[in-house]
């Protein structure tokens, strides 16, 4: 699984509706809306690198109300839940 975190600047008067279109996207698993230098921010999770293309450039790029994206391809996840479960096996 690949996961891209998309910052997302969007016309600050369609936000809602950006958010919501760009929400409805296969491959898409959250977008929030955000403060920051960004507008909204999409978790993308797709199975191969060039599936990247068709979600980012060919869809969220071109939703109602998006102005431009930034995309950060994650290398590794860290998360508690993770190292919570990697340490509590064979443990009892």
């Amino acid at each position: 699984m690949i996961t891209a975190i998309v910052l997302i600047n969007a016309d600050v008067h369609r936000i809602p509706e950006a958010g919501q279109a760009i929400a409805e996207i296969d491959g898409v698993t959250e977008v929030y809306s955000v403060t920051g230098g960004a507008d909204l921010i999409a978790v993308v999770r797709v199975a191969e690198h060039d599936d990247l293309a068709d979600v980012i450039a060919d869809r969220i790029n071109k939703a109602d109300g998006v102005i431009s994206t930034d995309t950060h391809i994650a290398f590794r996840t860290y998360s508690k839940s993770d190292l919570d479960a990697a340490f509590a096996i064979g443990l009892d």
